[in-house]
């Protein structure tokens, strides 16, 4: 083959490869641009309708009757504080500890395949089948719903997030920095606490706080389990309200004040879930 037919070649291959990065491209592109408007079309419905919904009652007042002058959605945002706070208490402890283990002791054993098999399911279970499941174990047996098999529902949600990114974290540490503890006498226990898992703090940190976000918007679980209240309640032995299913309770409601309050109320998630995403993408990146 001349170098001229040569050059032809690669200047045909050339064009090829140009024409291909330019379809490529142009996919790419339209894929984010579409999802971006729908998103951007979300945020702006939210905003523009959750603010004409929010104003000082909202956070003082108790949910109102339908077609009342006065009303808020205080004992519905104190229920899901309560209840998520209580189940990131209770669900991240477990999710730290079940993923320090598949990192550091159950990588070649059948148990930690098991566990790690497990919580696979339980990470991409829906949230309907946990409620279900809280609520034939719990709520059936004591015959009653109640704010305390709610968080037990949403903690059943925290577990296996943490323990997807505790395990993934520590796996990301340089087997090095264990070595180095080894050689100088340090007890595989004293190595996790002072070593990897602080190296992978940050992550862990990020991973907690993406499942807070997580389950601050589930409603599903909470229809089986927590179910709602109108009034004001500290009792996790009794139905608790929550913004979700307040949420779901107004907007499909007829009346003008409950869907108002819907609005709000989704304003108020939204922009809770937003801002906790944002604390761990800034935290995980100065940390990194």
């Amino acid at each position: 083959m001349s170098i001229a037919a040569l050059d032809s070649s690669r200047m045909a291959h050339h064009r090829r490869r140009k024409v291909v990065n330019a379809i490529a491209l142009t996919l790419a592109l339209s894929a984010m641009a579409f999802g971006v408007f729908w998103l951007i079309w979300i945020l702006w419905d939210t905003i523009a309708l959750g603010l004409g919904g929010l104003n000082l009652m909202v956070f003082t007042e108790m949910t109102p009757p339908p077609q009342a002058e006065v009303g808020g959605l205080a004992n519905a945002i104190f229920g899901s504080l309560l209840m998520v706070s209580l189940a990131t208490l209770l669900g991240t402890p477990i999710g730290i500890m079940a993923g320090v283990y598949l990192a550091e002791y159950g990588r070649n054993q059948w148990l930690g395949r098991l566990t790690h098999f497990i919580n696979d399911i339980l990470l991409s279970a829906p949230s309907i089948v946990i409620g279900l499941f809280i609520y034939s174990a719990v709520v059936a047996r004591a015959k009653t719903f109640s704010g305390g098999a709610g968080v037990l529902a949403l903690a059943l949600i925290v577990i296996p997030v943490v323990v997807n990114t505790t395990q993934n974290m520590l796996s990301l540490v340089p087997p090095a920095l264990r070595e180095a503890a080894y050689a100088l006498g340090a007890p595989k226990w004293k190595v996790i606490l002072s070593i990897t898992l602080r190296a992978a703090r940050a992550g862990v940190i990020t991973g907690v706080l993406l499942a807070v976000a997580r389950i601050a918007g589930e409603t599903a679980p909470l229809l089986f389990t927590a179910l709602s209240n109108q009034f004001w309640t500290s009792s996790l032995g009794e139905p608790m309200a929550s913004l979700p299913v307040t949420i779901f309770k107004f907007a499909m409601s007829p009346y003008e004040n409950w869907q108002k309050l819907a609005w709000a109320g989704v304003f108020l998630i939204t922009t809770g879930v937003l801002a906790l995403n944002i604390v761990a993408r800034v935290f995980f990146r100065n940390k990194h």
